[in-house]
């Protein structure tokens, strides 16, 4: 039996040949994909999907591992869970809202905070790639994700995952799949992983990235009828890890002396259901989303006292989606929606100096403006206090009608979206310094104490509206091997607020207050703009060679105005902000093939090139125009070809074998284009054998120990990196039961 293809073409579930149906997974009955999209929809976008069997041949968990694998998509590894960056087609930031949106069992998962974790028993992944604003809405400007988990329609019995690799690495999982009636089915899943981190902190020599991480998921699908299906997917998670490892440049050291962890619970529950009423179909997705977390840090990375950040957060959310969609004989379709959501987030976010930070980054600044009058600090300790309540809401009204003429498919959407953002804060620091003068005999004087209290409390609020057009065209060729399509859409991503810049403004208004010069202040520096691109694309999905190769290919060209980038401002010290650069263009191209050069051998390939320019910006010092847009890889690659063999005989019943390179670069890592990370390759491999029910993976991934930087950063004037992970060794194995 021959393995599946990576990348299906054309219509994601179906297979690219006859001779190899029989390994497609079917799509599960109830998918946001078949819900929304569909398709007709599916042939005139670019797409990757995966199936079970390639999701298990390449150790899929989360979805930072579908990096490169799919064209111009990259997810970079570095920080911690929380750390959720994606930059699709020179589209991304580090920070705030994503430009990819996630679907994990029909529920939009809000907060990109929250994309990072792991996930056992993933049935299927597709990736569809440029605007999916029309019908998914908020963060899809770039693309989007789904994710659907094994269905007891689709798997009845038991599973049972172990996996331990190097670095002290495990993973373990149980899923019980159980259809308790005909028209009731029950999953229950429980997963726990954990590692020691591929890198030590030679200040403590302690593990750094060490985690530890578990979750819990209770699917049940109700078929009520012929017609109506109803799905609860509830799902809890809980990770912990330590350390960040951020290496000097100037030291090629980790050493830092304070402590650095993030802690995270979530907990998610998602309804959908879909039923027919007079030949329309409608359908429902709500949820309910809660996450609690705390990011503490040394943020400095330095050994020396400069300062820490501590991050609590816990934030709750709603969502709910409700679609209809019909025909009007033969050659009209057509789909209408409403979504709604609202979001409420509490978060407490201090920032600690202590005595070499107070040292060298206040006094010394200080006491150079004004030599004749020194200060000292009292406390060697100035806790910034920073509180926060951010609500949120939105809704939209959305609407597609596809005409379908012989080979010609026309598809024309349109979607009108709120938004209204607040943030209330409440951020204070009260300390005292004294001024002194030092006697002839060397003694030091001190003023009384003066006092230095700063409080900054206040309400804003933006209000973000916009109407989202989309037309595209789709032409099946006269051999049917194939369509071309051609798009235009509106890509749209609402502004917000920088909560990370308020321990710098009260630093400055503390400045302010001993004689220095203050940069900004709140209203000026905290909210940024709306990003908006119009994208244009054309490509096309063919099967040739008998079917027994299959092609995606497509080129787009992106206008982009008020792109948003996460910057460090003038001056900054502790903070980060998103800022908004004038205009930019992306071009680029992307193809995928799968060949099956025998039935036992299939080779795949995915290839993608972007180039990310700023075409108008100007930070008031410097002009960026046609430098590449910072953290955007120029090209994504993946190659790799699987052999897989049946005995039928022996106590090996069958074999399969995979090797594969992923490639990335070049990426700028700053505006000025002045520091980058080249082009690099990973190489993986694995063998795989089974015996009845069991099977057994040795496996390794970058096996050529390529070394690699996957971050970049520059904090108070110091360069860092993150390495990537280095060559890691592994077994894995696998038990499924099916149930008689």
């Amino acid at each position: 039996m021959a393995t599946a293809p990576l990348h299906t073409p054309y219509v994601c579930g179906e297979a690219a040949a006859s001779e190899f149906a029989d390994t497609t997974m079917v799509l599960p009955q109830v998918s946001v994909t078949a819900i929304k999209g569909g398709k007709e929809a599916e042939k005139a976008e670019a797409v990757t999907c995966l199936n079970r069997r390639e999701i298990e041949r390449l150790n899929i968990v989360n979805i930072k591992q579908v990096s490169e694998i799919v064209p111009n998509f990259y997810m970079p590894q570095y920080g911690s869970r929380m750390t959720s960056s994606v930059y699709v087609r020179g589209l991304g930031t580090r920070i705030d809202q994503p430009v990819v949106g996630l679907n994990i069992d029909n529920v939009p998962i809000i907060n990109k905070d929250n994309f990072d974790f792991d996930l056992s028993d993933i049935e299927r992944i597709e990736i569809l790639r440029g605007p999916q604003n029309i019908l998914y809405g908020r963060n899809t400007m770039g693309g989007l994700i789904n994710i659907h988990t094994l269905s007891p329609f689709t798997f009845e019995g038991i599973r049972i995952l172990a996996e331990y690799a190097s670095h002290n690495s495990y993973k373990g999982s149980v899923g019980l799949y159980k259809r308790m009636t005909p028209r009731i089915g029950m999953a229950l899943n429980a997963y726990a992983t954990g590692t020691d981190g591929y890198f030590r902190n030679s200040y403590n020599n302690s593990h750094v990235g060490r985690e530890r991480q578990w979750s819990g998921r209770w699917k049940t699908i109700c078929r009520a009828g012929d017609s109506f299906i109803v799905e609860n997917t509830a799902s809890v998670s809980h990770s912990v890890q330590n350390g960040y490892p951020y290496k000097s440049v100037k030291t090629s050291q980790i050493a830092y002396n304070d402590t650095c962890f993030y802690k995270r619970l979530t907990v998610t529950d998602g309804l959908t259901f879909n039923g027919r009423i007079n030949n329309i179909d409608i359908s429902g997705i709500g949820s309910f989303q809660y996450i609690n977390d705390n990011m503490t840090l040394d943020q400095d990375f330095l050994p020396q006292d400069y300062f820490t950040l501590t991050q609590k957060r816990h934030e709750w959310a709603f969502t709910a989606d409700l679609v209809a969609k019909g025909k009007a004989g033969k050659h009209y379709n057509w789909l209408a929606g409403t979504f709604g959501y609202i979001r409420q987030t509490h978060m407490d976010a201090p920032v600690t100096f202590f005595d070499y930070g107070l040292t060298h980054l206040i006094e010394e600044n200080a006491n150079k403006i004004n030599p004749q009058y020194p200060i000292r600090w009292d406390n060697r300790e100035l806790y910034l206090g920073s509180r926060f309540t951010m609500p949120s809401s939105g809704g939209s009204l959305y609407h597609e009608s596809t005409a379908i003429f012989g080979r010609f498919t026309a598809t024309v959407g349109l979607r009108w979206d709120w938004e209204r953002a607040e943030i209330r804060y409440n951020s204070d620091s009260e300390s005292t310094y004294s001024i002194y003068r030092t006697t002839d005999k060397g003694e030091e004087i001190f003023s009384p104490a003066i006092p230095v209290n700063v409080h900054e409390s206040g309400t804003l609020s933006k209000t973000f509206a916009q109407l989202l057009p989309k037309l595209t065209l789709s032409y099946i060729l006269p051999s049917g091997n194939g369509n071309i399509f051609l798009s235009f859409t509106k890509g749209y991503k609402a502004g917000g607020y920088n909560t990370q810049m308020f321990s710098d403004v009260l630093q400055q208004r503390i400045m302010a207050k001993i004689g220095l010069d203050q940069r900004y202040d709140v209203k000026d520096i905290i909210s940024y703009d709306p990003e908006k691109t119009w994208n244009y694309e054309i490509g096309t999905h063919l099967t040739l060679a008998d079917r027994k190769l299959a092609i995606d290919a497509a080129l787009f060209w992106i206008e982009c105005r008020d792109q948003q980038l996460t910057m460090f401002p003038e001056g900054a010290i502790t903070g980060r902000i998103m800022a908004n650069a004038g205009k930019s263009r992306s071009r680029g191209a992307e193809i995928s093939a799968t060949y099956h050069l025998t039935p036992e051998i299939t080779g795949n390939l995915a290839y993608g090139f972007t180039d990310a320019r700023f075409t108008e910006f100007n930070n008031g010092r410097t002009s960026f125009n046609g430098k590449h847009v910072p953290y955007a890889p120029i090209n994504t690659l993946f190659a790799g070809i699987n052999y897989t063999r049946n005995f039928k005989s022996g106590f090996v019943q069958r074999i399969s074998a995979d090797i594969n390179c992923r490639g990335i670069g070049k990426i700028y890592w700053d505006e000025t284009n002045s520091i980058s990370q080249p082009f690099y390759a990973i190489a993986d491999a694995s063998i795989r054998a089974w015996h009845d029910d069991i099977s057994a993976e040795i496996w390794i991934n970058n096996f050529t120990a390529t070394q690699y930087a996957t971050f970049y950063f520059v904090s108070i004037g110091n360069a860092f990196l993150q390495k990537g992970n280095g060559m890691q060794l592994g077994l894995t194995l696998r038990y499924d039961l099916p149930l008689l």
